[in-house]
């Protein structure tokens, strides 16, 4: 078990239902949530993709592979992309 990786999903399951139910889009660095138009969606997009990636790190956890660290960049490169679209196509 890879306790860097169960440690990891935890925060961002955490975060997944603080952003996607609760809806505290000021938790977001840098996706100018001040200027999107739509909160719901915000919190829903990115509340949505956090908690998948929980998730995908949450199994990759029990999963004794030594490929599993390949989950942080992508999670990486998918927060850039999502950023990316929030800041061009749901900015004012």
């Amino acid at each position: 078990m890879n306790n860097t990786l169960l440690i990891t999903a935890a925060v961002l399951l955490v975060l997944a239902f603080l952003i996607g139910v609760k809806k505290q889009t000021w938790i977001l660095s840098g996706f100018n949530q001040r200027r999107v138009h739509d909160q719901d969606r915000l919190a829903k997009l990115v509340g949505s993709y956090t908690f998948i990636i929980g998730l995908a790190m949450l199994v990759g956890a029990f999963i004794d592979h030594p490929n599993t660290q390949i989950l942080f960049p992508v999670m990486v490169i998918g927060y850039v992309i999502l950023l990316g679209y929030v800041n061009t196509k749901m900015v004012k």
